[in-house]
């Protein structure tokens, strides 16, 4: 028999968040060009220098580099290992995939005569990935003096028992959808604690607005596992020109999509509590939050040619505006002994799809400064320099307003964002047909405290062939950052530290058209 799952759609007016936060909301928006493996080998460092399909997506002007049409694909494996510590309990995690990360061309409309100044027009179209959404980490058997029962009590404290509670003869799903349109999430989460026994009512009467706890205090065996899935990408329209021999113009029109899902499960088990008394004894609590959704933005970038060795860039990245819709599923399940030490255990699977209503994030904008210096035909040199203000993302409701919900996120993206700056630099050197390439970035943490989290800083190594009309080039990156995990929102809210190294090898393979 298939299984129905109903779907429950939240009003703004009565939804208070799970899945809106800082963390998810930087996730989304993660604007960073994965690029082709020769764009990836000297890091990312193209901004003054063009004549490759993914710096076209840092600075447009880049388009009008190229002499010749040009086609560029690329593949990727990427592997993230996470060394995780949770209350002194540690554990390495590794999560390979493989991925297409590029492709794109430029056609180039060469305007002939010499005493013509718009000297071509370039136009372009190209897909980057701009985050792998792709990871996973868990800890297991760590030891805990705080159970998932504060979870559930700190959402149920100062609800009404009538709001939280099934009526008589009411399915579980039906509750669960009911509770959720009517009062919101904070109330679905109370009711779980409640159905499940975790939580128990001072007295039954409707208005009761107290709670307390069935899981005995001690200690608490528990393993927390967390695994993501998704890519965030761009697709971009160029449009390029030259103007005489020294200055290259560009504009972009960008299409951003998010792909995202997260499921988190929490396992728990105890020997506290004495025989002959109601004790809560295991419980595996299980969340999954589905984020998807478009957005669109535009660039205009400029390159100078200076003289024959020395180029100078400069980008506008408008803000991005998305559009986002969130989904979560959840899964609760405990065990308990009661007061004749006998077991019973209790599944609260509803079946149900809540589905938010949807709301806009508008990202700030950026500038980037670029140079490069090219040396005759050995090589060149290029440092790129971007500026990013995160404080000033905004989060707003689907018509645009802003409510009570927004207020607070947006009062907390000001107070514990800042401007993050990102520094980049490359170098290729050119033996006939072989290039050899390296290249460095660090790119600030968007974070006031950077011990919540990092900076991510990483270098880069590649080579490249070339033959006839056609390149095929290599990259190799290694990226390390550090960042805390809360688990939940409210109650449980111990942080994981994690170690994340990030190891990315490609392949492209291009072609002048």
């Amino acid at each position: 028999m298939n299984r129905i799952i109903l779907v429950v759609f939240f009003c703004i007016s009565t939804l208070s968040l799970m899945s809106q936060n800082i963390s998810d909301a930087l996730n989304y928006t993660n604007n960073n060009i994965d690029g082709s493996a020769r764009f990836s080998a000297m890091g990312g460092a193209f901004g003054a220098l063009g004549g490759e399909i993914s710096s076209i997506s840092l600075n447009p002007a880049g388009s009008a580099i190229f002499n010749n049409s040009y086609f560029s694909l690329s593949f990727a494996s990427d592997k993230k290992t996470n060394d995780v510590n949770l209350l002194n309990a540690y554990n390495t995690q590794d999560k390979s995939n493989l991925t297409m990360n590029q492709i794109g061309g430029v056609f180039v409309f060469n305007n002939i005569g010499a005493a013509k100044k718009w000297k071509k027009i370039v136009v372009g179209l190209s897909y980057d990935q701009t985050n792998n959404n792709f990871n996973e980490f868990f800890v297991k058997d760590f030891t805990n003096s705080n159970s998932i029962d504060s979870f559930f009590l700190a959402n149920a404290q100062g609800l009404r028992l009538d709001q939280i509670s099934a009526f008589e003869n009411e399915s579980i799903t039906d509750a669960y959808v009911d509770i959720g349109n009517t009062f919101g999430y904070p109330h679905q989460q109370a009711f779980f604690g409640y159905e499940s026994f975790i939580i128990e009512p001072d007295s039954f009467e409707d208005d009761n607005t107290s709670y307390t706890s069935n899981v005995a205090p001690g200690t608490f065996n528990q393993t927390y596992y967390s695994i993501s899935r998704g890519y965030n990408g761009k697709f971009t329209a160029n449009i390029g020109a030259q103007f005489s021999e020294k200055l290259y113009l560009g504009v972009n029109l960008n299409g951003h999509f998010v792909d995202y899902d997260n499921y988190n499960i929490l396992e728990e088990s105890n020997t506290n509590g004495q025989s002959g008394s109601l004790r809560i004894t295991d419980i595996n609590f299980e969340n999954r939050l589905s984020g998807f959704g478009g957005g669109f933005s535009f660039q205009l970038g400029a390159i100078a040619k200076l003289n024959d060795w020395l180029r100078l860039g400069v980008t506008y990245d408008s803000p991005v505006w998305y559009s986002i819709k969130e989904e979560t599923r959840q899964f609760l399940a405990t065990r308990f002994v009661d007061q004749l030490d006998e077991e019973t255990t209790i599944v609260l699977d509803p079946n149900a799809i809540n589905v938010f209503e949807e709301y806009t994030i508008q990202t700030p904008s950026k500038i980037t400064g670029s140079l490069a210096v090219i040396i005759n035909k050995l090589g060149l040199i290029s440092f790129d320099y971007s500026r990013k203000d995160y404080s000033k993302m905004e989060f707003k409701t689907s018509e645009g307003f802003e409510v009570s919900w927004t207020d607070d996120l947006n009062w907390e993206i000001y107070n514990n964002l800042t401007v993050a700056n990102s520094y980049k630099i490359g170098a290729e050197i050119r033996a006939n047909s072989l290039s050899y390439r390296a290249g460095y970035r660090i790119d600030e943490s968007p974070y006031r405290n950077t011990d919540y989290y990092s900076d991510r800083k990483g270098f880069s190594l590649g080579i490249g062939y070339k033959f006839k009309s056609n390149s095929i080039d290599l990259s190799f990156e290694k990226y390390n950052k550090q960042y805390k995990h809360q688990l939940y929102d409210a109650g449980l809210t111990n942080q994981a530290s994690i170690d994340n190294n990030n190891t990315i090898i490609k392949l492209s393979i291009s072609s002048i058209m």
